[in-house]
């Protein structure tokens, strides 16, 4: 609201200062301190509403150090994390930007989702929460509006290069002192960054079924399945990894970060250009949302951190996921998920081989076994015992205190990042 204020101050006006907001960084930052003020603000208020209100976690005893002591703990934080993501970015972001209206629809959506699935454990002391299959509709529905608003929107285009003009492209002056004039093809596309390779893009239409002049009309559906795949799993991914103190806010900030650098470089036709990767217009308003979006994980971080005094619970837990996966999706770098989103991935493959391997071995042997003394794999760390190989060679192994735990996966995390980002130039 503010950057349309001031736009208009300036140019109905001219008032002084006021084309300061129509610059990215300056807005960014701005959303940033905002965000990070209102999660240090709201949040003390918000943990204390839910004390008052008793809504505490349910914890089971599993065995793990330091368990029991979170009993009580208040629960449904996101709360916090949303209203420091949202509120700033309406008062600094573009509203009329396509990009921003996706990642706010996209954080009120499964914000929501998540809010229902804490009501029911709270308030109906349902310890399963909002049925399983109620998630993916909704993660579903969700990715459905994010896949069909990227291919059909008027408003999402992608800006090519091409060796040749045509009759559709246009001339772009790039660089300072030695500028150099490049043509760009603008247009829609199912295509996307392949991380390690030379001509990186793959263009979804290669799956299709049907190959030759219609091998495009299938292009954009393959493209929302894939869409709706990525923020289901990413989504489930990161509430999967929500299961220790700051675990996953530190780690959703790690990854944003990045996504940052990312859009603002796709969102910028000169360095889309010297990093020969796809130039996306408008895109680079998306980091005055990942500005927000980070400052608000840092002020939660604030009481999120070991111990903690407060519990995200999937209110956050799944719109942080959900957010991460539409935001790698806009700016054609989803196919670096699995590296950068590394924790959320071997989190919930974690999940997928004990249970497999756990009922593959309890039908052939009549027994279950485990590969993890607990999954998801976080646990399998902060858990007494032995499991798997370690189990059959009797090697013991300790459990580590939490705080250790979360730090050597936020290093972990750092990392993952790093490579992300070295993938702009390792090809």
């Amino acid at each position: 609201m503010l950057y349309h204020l001031f736009k208009y101050l300036r140019e109905a006006f001219e008032t002084p200062g006021a084309g300061l907001f129509t610059y990215i960084s300056f807005r960014a930052s701005m959303a940033m301190i905002f965000a990070l003020i209102i999660g240090l603000i709201i949040g003390k208020r918000i943990i204390r509403m839910l004390q008052r209100k008793q809504i505490g976690e349910e914890i089971r005893d599993l065995g793990l150090e330091g368990q029991m002591q979170k009993k009580g703990t208040p629960t449904m934080g996101g709360i916090i994390i949303l209203l420091a993501i949202l509120v700033p970015i309406l008062l600094f972001g573009n509203l009329k930007n396509v990009y921003v209206i996706l990642m706010i629809v996209s954080t009120i959506w499964l914000g929501l989702i998540g809010f229902l699935d804490d009501y029911i454990k709270v308030f109906k002391k349902n310890k399963d929460g909002l049925k399983g299959k109620f998630k993916i509709i909704g993660q579903v529905g969700l990715g459905l509006i994010v896949g069909l608003t990227l291919y059909f929107s008027d408003s999402v285009v992608v800006r090519e290069r091409v060796s040749k003009p045509t009759p559709t492209s246009k001339l772009m002056i790039v660089g300072g002192e030695h500028a150099q004039r490049i043509w760009l093809e603008e247009g829609k596309s199912t295509k996307t960054t392949i991380p390690f390779f030379k001509n990186n893009e793959f263009d979804y239409a290669m799956l299709s079924p049907v190959q030759g002049e219609h091998k495009q009309d299938w292009g954009w559906l393959i493209f929302i399945i894939a869409t709706i795949f990525i923020i289901v799993a990413v989504s489930n991914g990161a509430n999967l990894t929500d299961g220790m103190d700051g675990l996953a806010t530190g780690i959703s900030a790690i990854i944003g970060t990045t996504l940052g650098i990312f859009a603002y470089l796709s969102g910028n036709v000169i360095y889309a250009d010297y990093l020969n990767i796809m130039y996306i217009p408008n895109s680079g308003e998306l980091v005055v949302y990942i500005a927000a979006f980070i400052g608000a994980l840092i002020g939660f971080l604030w009481y999120n951190s070991y111990p903690a005094q407060v519990f995200m619970g999937d209110t956050g837990s799944l719109a942080l996921g959900g957010i991460i996966a539409v935001f790698a999706i806009i700016i054609r770098k989803e196919l670096l998920i699995p590296i950068l989103c590394g924790i959320f991935f071997v989190e919930s493959i974690s999940v997928v081989l004990q249970v497999g391997y756990f009922k593959y071995t309890k039908k052939r042997y009549g027994t279950g076994r485990r590969i993890f003394k607990m999954t998801p794999l976080h646990h399998h760390y902060q858990k007494q015992g032995n499991a798997g190989i370690d189990a059959i060679i009797q090697r013991p192994l300790q459990a580590l205190p939490e705080s250790k735990i979360v730090i050597c996966f936020w290093i972990i995390a750092f990392l993952l990042a790093v490579i992300s980002i070295v993938t702009l130039k390792i090809r």
